[in-house]
């Protein structure tokens, strides 16, 4: 067990702990070092901006060459600077950084722009300066931005450490750039539109603070709704997608990324490898972190408004309200086009309407109420339309003409501007006629398009969207068993190590589906014939028909060579099989390719061929394909891509993803295939995937199923580079299943308890156990009584069960019934990060059934254990005073208690982690 070091933090214990970044976004004093008075020097400008501003803190120009600079006094050094600094912006030659940023760490500056150019961007020797200023920074725990950026701009808080032109507007949305130009560009654009930033960030070349730093610090800012983001690179993968997983489920992070069309990978060897382009992995990521990526400036904003100001819609119908049928039909078309459908009105809307339109209107969707209609005839259709069941968002389109009153029926929906669960958009056509009706909606908070169809297609994103946010955290069926026996990694561990000695990438097709079968893959038995009498001997074992196919250990694709023949019948055709592909394999690739044959039963073609793959992507590491396989699997292309690791309920929608799909299910008379037991296949594939870092692409084609087996024909896998270190090799993008902290324990009782981290398959069981809890053991645990419904909230279970394993360690402890095997879970812990931080905060609630039992004991440790691998330096807990027990428990295992209001607030520094 760790030591600790008793220290009373206990003052700092607030719902949001003070954070590196604060020192950027919030700070009180800002040195500006390399600050000028030259017209039109960066320093100049960047001190000119700070000065005017609302900023109230303090600013200190930096200059050893200046005694002022804009009338402030200048000082040679920061050391020099009469308090301590929160921001120093850095504006001085790239030669001279590193120093400067030295200077600052021994100064204890609390944080770092860096406006210089001159880095990586110029190759090795700017690489080399990065480097040098990193060693410092991080000697001083001092977060940067930058370098080679245009600065910070927190227009709500009154700071502009920018060089651009002039303050953003405040308002509630975060923008993120990798590039100057583009921030400048926005900005120009955002005053024009009088859109407002609750953050404006140019990132720069991510030196230190990167994407998943500010998405974490911006998700936890109360002004920040949304967080908008134009990405070059995505830097750290796991970083990204860890912090955006995080973010998403509450505030929008919407992405717009450069060099779509030239994105697309370097085709490998594989099949998969051909058919999975970067940009495509870059879509699927973004989908699994619940991130929606748009295509142009415009829809990062319109987007932006739309999620920040409307609710997301619970379906994709949508009803038209207009008083021209020419721009709805327009709107109409978007809609289906891009994923949405027309609403079909409930009878009581039609009845409803039919009350008050006149008798010309179009009795249908789009409801065409006449290109006479007054402010109070919109406004009485969309109040019937408000409530019918069978609408998910409205669209209101006003065509100005000769009686249309654009500001007061503009004025007129305000009330309605609010919809439970219906987004309300509006398209309100033409120029200055309609503009102050345009400026009335976007007051009541109705975003507006000057197009319908743009509004139609944003309604159709808005839902697609929001679809697939709800779909990647459906609950998922009863929990499993894992996947596989923990031995077998070990197994492959030790062939794979044997194929390397061996000085081979290439597994042969023996090697590879021996692979495949130690994760529970199934695979059809293969024996290596080296001679054509053995590979009539091998035939006669399996019984006829067989399948010959060339054994070689360096040759890719064997039909390519003609290394492959079907449906032999008899011991002649075997040899004549064998001699035919020695012959072709000489003649197309060489004599030294052939090293036998592997003979397989012939198995029935009944059914459908899948390919089961994965490759390695440049920035997001190993990616799973799955889709229509067999011979002209490149030509049908129908696949799609995920992320492993892959539960159960992932491996699902990646299935659903593609065209064969439908056909699984049954079609045509014909059974369907068991689809559990495919997505166990899928769960298993991307377990060795993500498990065993070696191997760079494998593929399963075909994979055949039908309702009577899942059975692989052919399998092949390639290993990295020999030359690689273990620690060059690709990581995924997604942190694995921790099974390093599955421990098996007993209870004082004897009971046989399970210690592990938690899955999504778990939430049925999470609902279970606390259906079981009592009263106190809810208080005690939320300090507060929180009814069942709340606690069993699937919107709630999702931040428990759906963890990312690299921000929180939620260990549950699970037993088995004794008579049925069936597992229940009987306590919770939860070992979980502050953002920024090197220090975690811990939670335990155990069932009653299971007090003094040594439990809480127990899984303390094991969050304690979690914390030093993980390189936790400190963890704490608020502790309600009636819990006497969990106090105790925490003061065994050497943590200082102070009270506080309420209870006790438990602490402990990890003073010899390793």
């Amino acid at each position: 067990m760790p030591e600790f070091s008793h220290t009373d933090p206990s003052q700092n214990y607030i719902d949001r702990y003070p954070q590196p970044l604060d020192a950027v976004f919030l700070p009180k004093t800002v040195a500006v070092i390399g600050a000028k008075d030259t017209i039109g020097s960066v320093g100049r400008t960047i001190m000119g901006n700070v000065l005017a501003g609302s900023f109230g803190g303090r600013v200190y120009p930096v200059n050893p060459k200046r005694d002022t600079v804009l009338g402030l006094k200048a000082y040679p050094n920061v050391a020099s600077v009469p308090e301590p600094i929160d921001l120093a912006v850095i504006v001085t030659p790239a030669h001279t950084v590193p120093g400067i940023v030295a200077e600052c760490v021994d100064a204890k500056v609390k944080s770092a722009i860096i406006i210089s150019a001159g880095f990586k961007e110029l190759g090795p020797p700017g690489l080399m300066l990065e480097q040098e200023i990193l060693a410092h920074a991080r000697r001083g725990n001092m977060p940067i931005i930058g370098p080679n950026c245009l600065g910070v701009m927190n227009p709500v808080y009154g700071l502009n450490a920018t060089f651009a032109k002039g303050m953003a507007l405040p308002g509630n949305l975060a923008f993120i750039s990798q590039s100057g130009a583009m921030c400048t560009a926005v900005l120009d654009w955002s005053f024009e539109a009088g859109v407002g930033f609750s953050s404006f960030v140019s990132i720069g070349s991510m030196a230190d603070v990167d994407w998943g730093d500010l998405i974490d610090y911006l998700g936890g800012d109360p002004k920040t709704h949304s967080i908008l983001i134009y990405m070059e690179t995505i830097g750290d993968p796991r970083s990204f997608l860890s912090a955006a997983r995080e973010i998403a489920m509450e505030k929008p992070i919407i992405v717009i990324k450069a060099g779509r069309s030239a994105a697309a990978a370097k085709a490998a060897a594989s099949h998969t490898g051909s058919l999975a382009g970067s940009d495509e992995v870059f879509d699927c990521a973004m989908e699994r972190a619940g991130v929606l990526r748009v295509n142009s400036i415009g829809d990062l904003f319109s987007m932006a408004s739309l999620l920040a100001r409307q609710p997301r819609p619970k379906g994709p119908r949508l009803a038209i309200i207009t008083n021209a049928g020419g721009p709805a039909v327009l709107a109409t078309d978007a809609a289906v086009i891009h994923g949405a459908e027309l609403a079909k009105p409930a009878v009581e809307t039609m009845e409803a309407l039919n009350a008050f339109l006149p008798s010309a209107w179009s009795h249908s969707n789009p409801i065409d109420i006449l290109g006479d209609a007054d402010p109070e005839r919109y406004m009485r259709a969309l109040e019937a339309v408000s409530k019918d069941p069978n609408t998910d968002g409205i669209l209101l389109v006003l065509s100005p003409q000769d009686m249309t009153d654009a500001l007061g029926t503009a004025e007129c929906l305000r009330p309605y501007a609010h919809i439970e669960g219906k987004p309300l958009i509006a398209s309100w056509m033409g120029g200055s006629t309609v503009k102050k009706g345009i400026e009335m909606l976007n007051q009541a908070h109705i975003p507006t398009f000057e197009y319908p169809d743009d509004a139609a297609r944003a309604f159709a994103t808005m839902w697609r969207y929001s679809r697939d946010l709800k779909s990647l955290y459906e609950m998922p069926g009863k929990s499993r068993k894992p996947s596989r026996e923990n031995g077998s990694q070990k197994e492959v561990q030790n062939l794979l190590e044997a194929v390397r000695k061996s000085n081979r990438v290439l597994l042969d097709e023996y090697e590879a589906k021996k692979v495949l079968e130690l994760y529970g893959i199934p695979v059809v038995e293969t024996l290596i014939a080296a001679d054509v009498d053995e590979a009539v001997s091998c035939a006669n074992k399996l019984h006829y028909p067989v399948v010959v196919k060339l054994y070689s250990q360096t040759i890719t694709h064997k039909s390519d060579v003609g290394g492959v023949k079907l449906n032999l019948n008899s011991p002649d055709d075997v040899v004549k099989a064998f001699q035919e592909i020695q012959s072709s394999v000489a003649r197309l690739a060489g004599a030294e390719h052939f090293q036998g044959v592997t003979v397989q039963r012939m198995v029935k073609r009944e059914g459908y061929e899948l390919i089961i793959g994965s490759s390695i992507d440049v920035q997001f590491g190993p990616v799973i394909l799955f889709g229509t396989g067999g011979q002209l699997v490149e030509v049908f292309k129908d696949r799609a891509l995920a992320l492993p690791p892959l539960s159960h309920h992932l491996a699902s929608l990646l299935m659903q993803k593609t065209r064969i799909y439908e056909a699984l299910l049954g079609v045509r008379g014909r059974k369907g295939v068991d689809m559990r037991a495919l997505e166990q296949i899928l769960v298993r594939f991307s377990q060795l995937v993500v498990e065993n870092p070696w191997i760079k692409e494998c593929d399963i084609n075909p994979l055949l199923v039908s309702s009577e087996e899942m059975v692989a024909l052919d399998a092949r896998i390639v290993l990295n580079d020999l030359s690689m270190a273990e620690a060059q090799l690709p990581k995924p993008a997604v942190r694995p299943y921790p099974i390093n902290y599955v421990l098996h324990w007993k209870l004082k009782n004897g009971t046989p308890v399970v210690l592990r981290p938690i899955r999504p398959e778990d939430e049925s069981l999470v609902i279970a156990f606390h259906k079981d809890l009592s009263e106190n053991s809810i208080r005690q645990r939320y300090f507060a009584f929180l009814s069942l419904d709340e606690r069993v909230a699937h919107e709630r279970l999702i931040r428990i069960c759906f963890t990312d394993y690299d921000r929180e360690f939620p260990i549950v402890a699970e037993v088995a019934d004794s008579a049925t095997g069936e597992p229940s879970i009987i306590g919770v812990a939860r070992l979980s990060r502050v953002p920024g931080t090197d220090s975690a905060h811990f939670k335990m609630i155990i069932a009653d059934a299971y007090h003094n039992l040594g439990l809480g004991t127990r899984l303390l440790q094991q969050l304690i254990e979690i914390a030093g691998q993980e390189r936790i330096k400190s963890i704490d807990a608020k502790i309600y005073s009636e819990n006497v027990g969990m106090i105790k428990i925490c003061q065994s295992l050497g943590f200082v208690c102070c009270p506080i209001n309420g209870g006790a607030f438990v602490h402990a520094n990890l003073s010899n982690y390793r």
